[in-house]
């Protein structure tokens, strides 16, 4: 699937918990109409986060509370559809019990379906449209239930998580603008933003969605011409000693990458990442043509351009 967030407003936030940040968790809500159908879901305790021990789908604590997992092992052909053959997976599980079953749209299951991918349910149709409210966390200590003693994990599960964690590169999200994702692998330091795309013509969405496709690319190529028109005019910018040093593609949304100069905390990519998001904004609003030297830094770009998966 090209797109398996598509329809959702925080598309953008969605595709980077799966490619670009290491340790992170939203608590999800069930949408009306799965609740109507399954009222005994109603409360139950679901969290939604980025990776989960041996990148197991899903998992049921001894609370009942869910974690389910945006990165996993061995994905199969639909994001969107093997999140949520986890998910109710977990919610029909009891109390301990890890997910270990093969993606929901693994090509063999997929084959034996006579409705094939298209009748798996997608993580779109099983949540409240309602925007995710991101925590990014600095390890993976949030993998331990909560406890009211302190005798803290034992030996061998301290040894997992102190392995887990010196994986993890430091990663902040920002918060005055959408889905844009500071990080500071070894000694370098990079913004990583993943920009929205409005939904192909036809495409069901939800409201939310729907309206804010008015202040989004309309196509990828419409968001090239933007980032192109800011190049040229030296605007394409988080701050000073910042470098654009182009981009990628990631479940069908283009995330622009930056070079920041060193030792550039997150904090001060805040002010200029707000003043690049309405420069962007205003540039996808331009209906002028690209000029010349505008076309040459374009071609610039999707020379840059790299595709994941």
């Amino acid at each position: 699937m090209l797109r398996p967030f598509l329809g959702r407003r925080d598309e953008p936030d969605l595709v980077a918990l799966r490619e670009l940040v290491p340790s992170a968790t939203a608590p999800l809500i069930l949408a009306a109409d799965h609740l109507a159908k399954h009222p005994e879901h109603a409360d139950r305790r679901i969290t939604l986060c980025t990776m989960l021990p041996q990148a197991a789908p899903a998992l049921v604590r001894e609370d009942g509370e869910i974690l389910v997992a945006m990165q996993t092992a061995l994905p199969g052909l639909d994001a969107s559809r093997d999140i949520a053959g986890a998910l109710l997976a977990a919610l029909d599980a009891e109390p301990g019990n890890v997910m270990d079953a093969p993606a929901a749209s693994s090509p063999r299951l997929v084959e034996q379906r006579p409705d094939g991918l298209a009748g798996l349910p997608r993580l779109t149709d099983l949540l409240d449209p309602a925007p995710l409210e991101i925590t990014v966390h600095p390890g993976f200590g949030w993998w331990l239930p909560s406890s009211d003693d302190d005798s803290g994990p034992n030996q061998e599960v301290a040894a997992m998580l102190e392995r887990a964690n010196a994986t993890v590169v430091p990663t902040v999200r920002l918060s005055a603008v959408p889905a844009a994702y500071w990080c500071h692998p070894s000694d370098r330091w990079h913004l990583r933003w993943a920009l929205p795309l409005a939904a192909p013509a036809g495409t069901a969405m939800d409201a939310p969605a729907a309206d804010a496709a008015a202040d989004v690319a309309r196509s990828e190529e419409a968001l090239l011409d933007a980032l192109a028109r800011l190049a040229a005019a030296e605007r394409l910018t988080v701050g000073p000693g910042s470098r654009f040093v182009g981009f990628f593609r990631a479940d069908g949304l283009a995330v622009p990458v930056w070079d920041l100069a060193a030792d550039t905390e997150a904090e001060r990519c805040e002010e200029p990442a707000a003043a690049l998001w309405l420069a962007y904004r205003a540039a996808l609003a331009d209906p002028t043509p690209l000029n010349a030297q505008e076309r040459r830094v374009r071609a610039g770009l999707v020379g840059r351009s790299l595709t994941l998966r």
